[in-house]
């Protein structure tokens, strides 16, 4: 099971994307969680060698956490989208990696079309497919709201306000891209964590 799971900030998308994660036993790939490792200290992603045989293992600009941490510092503390470039870069390295074998659930990627169209081009040539892009709808205003009380370093009012304003800006065309690909499930995110799973789940024709 592949699922990219969309959503605003305060959308519940973490908690899904964990209870999902544990629900099938696949790994979880958090951008935000690994940004947020690579700012707060040193934090290098297990190393890769280069392969003769499988040159897809080559070592990227960015395969220290910390330098991708350094670069990436000036966009999170504004609240602006890291740049496509470096997320890219980080996926494609950390879905190379051998704690990773064909299923997962990504959650805070992509967050562009751009993005989501490099991730099917990532995917082709691993020779995976995803299978759902899930998005949990919420309110604008309950997305400030659950934001604000997370007390997490970058979730100040101001940069709250503005992912949310990147989130439809940016994020909303991303729908239409996996629409258009009959791999969206849309769900309700404005609901207890237990009712958002269980929609998910009923989607997913499982029990």
């Amino acid at each position: 099971m592949r699922l990219v799971i969309l959503g605003g900030s305060g959308s519940g998308k973490s908690t899904q994307a964990q209870r999902l994660g544990r629900y099938f036993d696949i790994p979880l790939i958090s951008t935000g969680e690994i940004l947020r490792e690579a700012i707060s200290g040193d934090q290098p992603l297990p190393e890769f060698r280069w392969s003769e045989a499988d040159p897809r293992t080559s070592l990227s600009v960015y395969a220290s956490l910390s330098e991708l941490g350094y670069h990436a510092r000036p966009y999170i503390q504004k609240g602006e989208l890291v740049p496509d470039e470096m997320i890219i870069d980080l996926i494609r390295i950390r879905l190379r990696q051998p704690d990773i074998n064909c299923d997962w659930v990504l959650e805070g990627y992509p967050r562009t079309a751009f993005q989501a169209e490099e991730l099917d081009f990532l995917l082709d040539d691993l020779g995976q497919k995803l299978d759902w892009a899930i998005y949990l709808q919420v309110p604008e205003a309950v997305m400030v709201s659950r934001s604000l009380g997370r007390s997490l370093p970058d979730d100040q009012p101001e940069i709250v306000q503005r992912r949310v304003e990147l989130f439809y800006d940016r994020t909303i065309p991303i729908l239409e891209y996996y629409d258009r690909r009959r791999c969206l499930l849309t769900i309700n995110g404005d609901q207890s964590p237990d009712m958002v799973q269980q929609n998910i789940l009923t989607l997913l024709s499982l029990p």
